[in-house]
């Protein structure tokens, strides 16, 4: 089944279903191969029903063809419905974040802010439990507070010693924990109080991240299965960024109790209530306002301007790169915004990773609320960016998935092919230009190697977002289709991209480029065909020493002709001596033939008016004429060569022949 079967089978099926059988009226041998499993895609079926038109098949005894196109079916399908059900999973943890936020900004109760905590973290990795665990200072240990998903009493009343159990372990260390199989792992202390209750609940693969304020821990939030499973990075580093927004709404409403407690036991002291009611109100609206642009998709740069009015300062996002290092790892390191001369630095990062930084310039007065407001914008901010992320890498994907269809597909449906390239705001019926690019910073470190052509492949796609054009990784470097625009040239594009892309990776990039291509939906083999071409063009280059350049093969002269996929011979003669040709037609003059002639002769003047049966001094003034209208350096070796295979070239499409030796 090809892959625009399954585009049009992951547009039509339904979003859930019940598992089940083939349907009884579809036969394996009745039809096309794709059918059946066409329609369990559009029922949802389970991953065990797609085998049941293979084995019906193969009892009824049909050819061994009609099986095997029916197994190469099946796996496509089980393809596309494993894309669908990741399709999923991503669309439900992202919905999970949003509903997290926007939950978390009209809960005030505590109780209620744990609670939907821990129900966003079960529902955004899929686990059967979720539990949080809170710090008790006065008797030196860990407790539960919360479940989701938990049956066992015993399990639900825990209390972990520090250092006891993975939970204790997590609120000593202040560092996440993972273990996929509970009761093998000997990292942490076992005790037969904690290890009953596990087994009560049933659990085996459990993952504790720390709560973190500042650099203490509050308490831990979990995750767990009742079977053996891997939580891979990424589900670690959410969960982490999760514990983080639990942690500061633990302390806000926190805050917020402390606040009720001061103003009953206060109450003589009416004007100091006073300055603290603005305050949190101020540090209310923010939170309010940081909720609305989180719910209505705004960016980093919206959250600094909306902290900027409430803070009355300017508050700048800017690179990790940017932002004074050492203030920066203290931030990430304290969890707190941290004072830098007249600034306040407050840390952007998910986990371990520094995504960049808030900047309040100019502002050393800084009220202990506000400073939490920034610290909370700086968490929103970090959220927005890996959301944003994740977005932009499934985009990256589909623009890859594309293009290694237009060059690898053979029976592509030029309609779904538009359709599909018009959701990525590309125009499939433009002229585009195929690129080949490839790093020549090389390497001995396999990692480093690896990461450089991610970086590569990351520039590219950014380039062919921003170009309305596609890339993929592909042959150990990236293949890039860009349009191009009128008055524009293949070796021009070349040579702006490698430039880019160079500037990109901070490592010299070389680019070969095809000629111009059309009808890259009509014709199914020119953009392959396009994408051979640009590969030679770039082979050419490293061998001829111009590494971190771009050309396409219109730039290599007659070399070209070797190079270009359709073989240019009009382009080349008119690029070479198309100016001489032109001036003749123009005037009347036999400058063409005077320079054949001059070559025939062994680019002897002598000889030549010989042969021509003119003036020496006539050859003379046509050659100077040649001169001006090819360049000075037009009887160079290599431009002679040139010239006199495009005389040939040019005769032959004439049908003249060449002049007699002499």
């Amino acid at each position: 089944m090809s892959r625009d079967h399954v585009q049009s089978a992951e547009r039509t099926a339904p979003a859930a279903g019940a598992p089940g059988r083939a349907h009884p009226g579809t036969r394996p041998g009745s039809g096309s191969a794709e059918t059946p499993f066409l329609e369990l895609l559009a029922r949802g079926a389970s991953a065990e029903a797609y085998e049941q038109p293979v084995l019906l098949a193969r009892a009824e005894g049909l050819p061994t063809g009609r099986v095997a196109d029916l197994e190469q079916a099946k796996l496509l399908a089980l393809r596309v419905r494993s894309e669908l059900e990741g399709r999923r999973r991503r669309e439900a943890e992202l919905s999970a974040l949003f509903e997290t936020a926007h939950d978390l900004a009209g809960l005030r109760d505590l109780d209620a802010v744990l609670q939907a905590i821990v129900q966003r973290a079960r529902s955004l990795l899929g686990t059967d439990v979720a539990y949080l665990s809170l710090n008790d200072p006065a008797r030196g240990d860990t407790y539960m507070r919360v479940t989701e998903g938990s049956v066992a009493a015993r399990f639900q009343q825990l209390r972990l010693g520090m250092g006891e159990g993975l939970g204790g372990l997590v609120a000593q260390t202040a560092r996440p924990y993972v273990t996929d199989d509970y009761f093998r792992d000997d990292r942490f202390q076992h005790t037969h109080t904690i290890d009953t209750g596990v087994r009560d609940e049933g659990l085996v693969a459990i993952l504790g991240v720390p709560l973190m304020l500042g650099h203490h821990v509050i308490g831990v939030l979990f995750a767990a299965d009742r079977r053996a499973r891997v939580f891979e990075r990424e589900q670690i580093a959410l969960l982490g960024s999760f514990a983080a927004l639990a942690a500061a709404a633990i302390d806000t409403a926190n805050l917020l109790a402390e606040t009720r407690s001061a103003l009953a036991g206060l109450e003589r002291a009416n004007e100091i209530i006073q300055d603290r009611s603005a305050v949190i109100e101020r540090a209310s609206d923010v939170h309010d306002r940081l909720a609305e642009l989180v719910l209505r998709g705004g960016g980093v740069h919206d959250v600094a301007a909306a902290v900027s009015q409430v803070l009355d300062g300017t508050v700048e996002f800017t690179e990790a790169t940017a932002a004074p290092a050492q203030a920066l790892e203290s931030s990430r390191a304290e969890g707190h915004a941290v004072r830098h001369r007249d600034d306040w630095i407050a840390a952007v990062a998910a986990g371990d990773e520094l995504l960049g930084a808030l900047v309040l310039r100019g502002h050393p007065g800084l009220d202990p609320v506000d400073q939490r407001t920034l610290e909370r914008a700086a968490m929103v901010t970090s959220l927005l960016l890996l959301a944003r992320r994740s977005a932009a890498e499934a985009e990256q994907r589909v623009r890859g998935e594309l293009l290694d269809d237009l060059l690898d597909a053979r029976d592509r449906d030029p309609r779904l092919l538009r359709e599909r390239a018009a959701r990525l705001h590309a125009d499939l019926d433009a002229v585009h230009v195929v690129l080949a690019a490839r790093l020549e910073g090389g390497t001995v470190d396999a990692d480093q190697e690896a990461d450089a052509r991610r970086r590569l492949w990351a520039a590219a796609s950014h380039l062919a977002a921003t170009r309305r054009g596609l890339a993929a990784a592909r042959d150990g470097g990236t293949v890039l289709l860009l349009p191009l625009t009128p008055g524009d040239t293949a070796t021009d594009l070349a040579r702006r991209t490698a430039r880019h892309l160079g500037t990109a990776v901070h490592e010299p990039v070389t680019v070969g480029a095809s000629a111009p291509v059309e009808h890259l939906t009509a014709r199914p083999d020119s953009v392959a065909a396009a994408y051979a071409e640009a590969r030679r063009c770039l082979d050419a280059l490293r061998l001829l020493g111009r590494s971190g350049d771009g050309s396409a093969a219109e730039d290599f002269g007659f070399l070209g002709l070797l190079l270009a996929g359709e073989r240019d011979i009009a382009g080349f003669v008119d690029r070479t001596i198309g100016q001489v040709v032109a001036y003749d037609e123009r005037r009347g003059t036999e400058l063409l033939r005077t320079l054949d002639a001059y070559f025939s002769c062994g680019m002897s003047p002598a000889r030549t008016k010989d042969e021509l049966h003119v003036h020496v001094n006539t050859v003379a003034q046509r050659l100077e004429r040649v001169g001006r209208l090819l360049g000075d350096d037009w009887q160079s070796p290599a431009r002679a060569l040139e010239i006199q295979l495009a005389l040939r070239l040019h005769r032959l499409a004439a049908g003249t022949r060449p002049p007699a030796q002499p």
